[in-house]
């Protein structure tokens, strides 16, 4: 239990740190945390006239890079919950995925954007 905590807890202030970046680089908060049926988008933002659904990774010291983390079935569920929510919010505009990492390594944090990281298939 206590893992799950902590692994929430990393997630949270991840997703936090992911925010201020995008924010600093002129992206707009339209929701956090959007849940759509199975699909949960941490942060979807604003870049000029593109809705952007991202993905934040927070890791420690991990083996590999973060950004591999995001797997083609998550790929597919975000693209449905963006649908979801551009067609709930009745907005007729294009959309992106991007794909932001957080790492910790040696006491060091790392943080990468990744934009237009992938284009889901269906």
């Amino acid at each position: 239990m206590k893992q799950e905590t902590s692994t929430k807890e990393v997630g949270k202030k991840g997703e936090e740190i992911a925010l201020n970046f995008l924010q600093k680089k002129g992206y707009e908060l339209l929701e956090r945390n959007y849940r759509a049926g199975r699909a949960e988008i941490d942060l979807i933002m604003k870049d000029k006239q593109t809705v952007v659904a991202v993905e934040v990774k927070t890791r420690y010291n991990a083996l590999y890079e973060p950004e591999r983390a995001v797997s083609k079935n998550q790929q597919k569920t975000l693209a449905m919950g963006i649908e979801v929510f551009l067609k709930n919010n009745k907005l007729v505009l294009p959309a992106r995925f991007d794909i932001v990492t957080i790492h910790y390594q040696q006491n060091k944090m790392e943080i990468a954007h990744f934009e237009d990281a992938f284009y889901p298939g269906y």
